[in-house]
């Protein structure tokens, strides 16, 4: 098995760890030395090809899944949090997460049976999905099939991750930054170093996790939680959390998918751009009351609605969802009164 290890100097590397069936290819587990043994940043998809990725890149990277210290997590997605409680088990090494991630994992590890599908379904009514939509879920409620929750075997971490803190990473300066939007507890970490490669621009290199990439924007979706029914504005806590890693002018960003790159300032106004763009095209999609499923059937993705595969369907509505909560809050759309599902329309 090959594994790809990229070794970023001053002692930070990359990991390719594998995601089964997923167009993104994989994840980029960063292994960063401390003077008390390396740490990982993220861990990958629990799968077992994963596993044996991982392993060998920390192998690749000169070191054994014992001589690991800790784990930082920059949010709770499977791609990136799906290992951790195997490399605990392997290496003794602590798990940390920001307190409104580890919510999440609390809270999906607690959840009764059927408890999410309930959820969904309901959800997804209430957004004006279709009965030919429902009708799996509805069928995979009867029969008990939903009764598998994703996410049951991850691991609780053991460590918060405070934002603006420096870490406790002797021989280190990294500082945690809460940039919440992706997730509501997603972290980025940035290390306060001079880059080894002496770049001239910028200050620092910035573990990105998904909040920052390269080629690809973030999906913003609302945050879901069967328990929690606060108004949240994701699309809000994004923008804000972009500009505040704008500020921060890294000299190099290093993201859990695709490459590393530089001008992280440009690629901040890129995708302020692209959302605020994004915004006024629904505002005026929007000049005809549509659901929060009509309208993600309205809008432009990657490829035409029809050739959207189930699952991502549910994706794309909350995406909806998060840039309608956003409009309401600017004040550009308001809920048709009294609309069941609910309908929304310009102002």
């Amino acid at each position: 098995m090959t594994t790809q290890v990229i070794d970023h100097r001053g002692g930070a590397w990359s990991i390719a760890v594998p995601i089964p069936d997923n167009p993104l290819g994989h994840t980029l587990v960063h292994l960063l030395e401390t003077d008390r043994g390396p740490v990982l940043i993220d861990t990958g998809w629990d799968d077992p090809d994963s596993w044996d990725s991982l392993v060998a890149g920390v192998a690749a990277c000169g070191f054994a899944l014992t001589d690991l210290h800790g784990v930082l997590i920059t949010h709770h997605h499977p791609d990136h949090h799906g290992l951790s409680a195997k490399v605990r088990q392997a290496s003794g090494a602590w798990i940390a997460m920001h307190a409104a991630d580890t919510a999440v994992v609390r809270r999906t590890r607690e959840a009764e049976p059927g408890e999410w599908l309930h959820y969904l379904i309901a959800k997804l009514a209430g957004a004006g999905a279709p009965d030919d939509h429902l009708a799996p879920l509805r069928e995979a409620r009867t029969s008990g099939r939903g009764r598998r929750l994703p996410g049951r075997r991850a691991a609780l971490p053991d460590r918060g991750i405070e934002p603006g803190e420096l870490l406790d990473l002797p021989g280190r300066r990294v500082r945690a930054i809460w940039t919440p939007g992706h997730t509501p507890g997603h972290v980025c970490l940035h290390l306060e170093e001079e880059h080894p490669g002496g770049r001239a621009h910028g200050f620092g290199r910035l573990f990105s996790g998904d909040h920052l990439l390269p080629g690809i924007t973030p999906h913003i979706g609302l945050y879901g939680d069967p328990d929690d029914s606060t108004v949240t504005d994701p699309l809000g806590d994004y923008l804000a959390s972009l500009e505040r890693v704008g500020r921060l002018a890294p000299a190099e960003v290093l993201p859990a998918h695709q490459h590393a790159f530089t001008d992280a300032e440009g690629r901040v106004r890129e995708l302020i751009a692209h959302h605020e763009e994004r915004l006024s095209g629904l505002r005026a999609l929007l000049r005809e009351p549509r659901t929060p499923w009509q309208l993600a059937v309205a809008m432009e993705w990657n490829r035409p609605w029809e050739q959207i595969p189930y699952g991502s369907r549910n994706i794309a509505v909350s995406e909806a969802e998060a840039h309608l909560r956003r409009l309401v809050k600017q004040g550009g759309v308001e809920r048709v009164p009294g609309s069941d599902p609910a309908t929304y329309r310009a102002v």
